[in-house]
């Protein structure tokens, strides 16, 4: 199947690029613009595809793409990991991004805030609704004051069918993926967050803003 074809070639190529191992295939990489607007367009066509016609897939053909996928993904992953990472301040522990979830991060004053954000369909294992975010700096020790004892776990998003344990703005509209895709829904995010923390009496001019999504 061409279109089969076209986008486990694509996928492959993604995956590739990050090894420099085939000449050939590292040149296409280095477009990209072009790269990225054809493997888009693939994986949008082919989730928009009939389920009959990605039944016509043999078992091993549903798998290769499964595998291409997964390896692809979990790359993607890690990448958008990166953005949150050395943050100042330096000494304080990365946070575990909950599943299901996110974090948005900012640093004011050389203290690192971070406001963990369940995906719709999902909260909060602890009551949140007076906790909007967590904090890192001198104070604590360079340790997170979170809920959780120990380690850079801030929360945990739990499968559940209302939202009761957070506050209003502690839950994305849709995931934490597709508020990263828009510009102007991270925009809209971020806003809040440090509206939030002006609100808390947190003064100073926030720097090192990012939102790191959970897997899956």
């Amino acid at each position: 199947m061409a279109f089969r074809g076209t986008l486990t070639w694509l996928c492959s190529l993604a995956v590739v690029c990050s090894s420099g191992n085939h000449e050939s295939t590292t040149a296409n990489c280095n477009s990209q613009t072009e790269l990225f607007q054809r493997l888009t367009e693939d994986l949008k066509m082919a989730a928009e595809c009939t389920d009959k016609s990605v039944l016509q897939w043999s078992s091993e053909q549903a798998a290769e793409v499964l595998i291409t996928m997964r390896n692809l993904t979990a790359r993607l992953h890690k990448h958008q990991l990166k953005e949150c990472q050395d943050a100042e301040p330096k000494m304080c522990q990365q946070p575990e991004v909950p599943s299901n979830g996110g974090l948005a991060c900012v640093t004011v004053s050389n203290k690192r805030y971070c406001k963990p954000i369940c995906n719709s369909g999902y909260d909060f294992g602890f009551l949140r609704r007076s906790r909007i975010f967590d904090e890192c700096g001198e104070q604590t020790n360079y340790q997170w004051n979170s809920q959780y004892v120990g380690g850079g776990r801030l929360a945990v998003c739990n499968e559940a069918a209302v939202k009761v344990s957070g506050s209003t703005s502690a839950y994305f509209t849709k995931d934490c993926l597709t508020t990263k895709s828009s510009g102007e829904q991270w925009n809209a995010t971020m806003e809040v967050f440090t509206q939030e923390l002006k609100d808390a009496g947190v003064a100073g001019s926030p720097k090192h803003l990012c939102l790191a999504c959970g897997w899956p």
